[in-house]
């Protein structure tokens, strides 16, 4: 008897130890794959930049054709991948079984979302690899989930929270991201989870990459004299960050009449006119448009000078990007558009660092989009190394979030995943 009550405690320690092993594996995978994407990315959007600097009208030929293509095979061959992908690792937990949740998280959505982020960005779309990075770790676990009894949903939260925090370096904004935004709850069994998951993914971010700010710190700081550019950019970013979510929302639900009707019935020849729209853009702001918007946002935020013209192509290059159907995140255009709203604004507050005002700027804008706005100055002061900034980014965050909410009542993310939970609503019961 004793023997046999030995043999099931050790079963019991090994299936305990078989899940950490497969969890750790999983967070393992989500941290190489969030590496892998960051030195693609940027490999692709240097070799597209090499092919402008050669033909500079090549984006005229490459970027409605890469549109075109990338929405044909969002259609047949990797469904469920278009867009920034964070909604559907928000719907995904809200699915109970399995087979609905593995229609939009599965390593065929990771792979294809990968694929078709790298080519967006080839092309020259305005759109970012973060939000990829979400769903590919959400991906990514959710499979490991069906080799272990753990709770499938805690499991799409951590590699979700994982994306984030490997993406960007940033392992606290990983933790509140996925508490706010894509839970909104604070669910104490899935902690642990999340925190080891980010912990585990971090640290192979960290082995590969190396510890680093992902737009460098700046040292500003914001003397109480110019708080009231944190109202200006709070206001500002909040109208335009709602603005952009509201269009988001709008199109993706469809449009009303003949417009919506036409998107809906072609929408790969509507992908192909967005690119069309992307490369004049692109080529009337000699290429500052294209791609995440890294580098321009990081180059302002230390003190270059950047035409005003940026800001409101960039938001519009960003918008047709978004809408056309294709792959990409909106994390990185969105910090960009910011990065130029705030510096825009500089002039008005001349006594005012110039760097300060472009992380208000950042944080206000990025704030009205997702309405979400502990995770907004959050990721904006890790990613700066800037946490003195952090009581007006705090400020400026919640202006901006009350004045998104008055243009466009809902957060972009959260809308946008209510229509995948309404696709699985509206088929037949088997």
């Amino acid at each position: 008897m004793t023997s046999l009550l030995s043999i099931r405690r050790l079963r019991a320690r090994w299936r305990r130890w078989e899940r950490r092993l497969i969890f750790m594996a999983g967070a393992f995978v989500v941290g190489l794959a969030a590496v892998g994407l960051a030195e693609a990315s940027d490999e692709t959007q240097r070799l597209f930049g090499m092919i402008q600097a050669y033909w500079p009208y090549a984006a005229f030929a490459m970027t409605p054709i890469g549109f075109g293509l990338s929405a044909w095979l969002v259609r047949t061959v990797f469904p469920n991948t278009q867009g920034s992908g964070i909604p559907q690792a928000i719907a995904a937990r809200s699915f109970s079984t399995p087979e609905e949740r593995r229609r939009l998280v599965s390593l065929r959505a990771a792979v294809g979302k990968v694929l078709l982020t790298l080519l967006g960005l080839f092309v020259g779309a305005s759109v970012g690899r973060e939000g990829p990075t979400v769903q590919v770790g959400a991906s990514v676990m959710f499979e490991a989930g069906r080799l272990t009894p753990r709770r499938q949903s805690g499991l799409i939260l951590a590699g979700a929270a994982a994306g984030v925090a490997a993406a960007f370096n940033t392992p606290l904004a990983g933790i509140v991201f996925a508490i706010e935004e894509v839970s909104r709850s604070f669910e104490t069994r899935a902690s642990g989870l999340i925190i080891g998951a980010v912990i585990l993914s971090g640290m192979i971010s960290l082995a590969l990459l190396g510890d680093y700010s992902y737009f460098g710190s700046t040292g500003a700081g914001l003397p109480i004299r110019d708080w009231t550019a944190v109202v200006a950019c709070g206001v500002a970013g909040g109208l335009f960050g709602g603005m952009f979510a509201r269009i988001l929302i709008v199109v993706a639900n469809g449009l009303p009449g003949r417009i919506g009707t036409a998107i809906g019935n072609h929408p790969i020849p509507f992908a192909i006119v967005c690119g069309l729209l992307v490369a004049i853009i692109g080529f009337a702001s000699h290429g500052q448009t294209f791609g995440t918007g890294y580098t321009e946002a990081r180059s302002v935020l230390h003190g270059d000078q950047i035409g005003w013209q940026f800001t409101p192509l960039k938001f519009l290059a960003t918008t047709i990007s978004a809408i056309s159907g294709i792959p990409g995140g909106i994390f990185s255009p969105s910090l960009s558009v910011g990065a130029g709203l705030g510096s825009n604004l500089a002039p008005l507050f001349p006594s005012a660092p110039m760097g300060a005002i472009v992380l208000l700027g950042m944080v206000g804008y990025f704030a009205g989009v997702v309405q979400a706005p502990i995770t907004a100055f959050v990721i904006v002061s890790e990613m700066t190394s800037d946490h003195h900034m952090l009581l007006p980014l705090m400020a400026t965050a919640l202006i901006a979030t009350a004045t998104s909410r008055m243009v466009c009542r809902e957060g972009v993310y959260h809308a946008l995943a209510k229509r995948y939970l309404k696709v699985e609503e509206a088929k037949p019961s088997p």
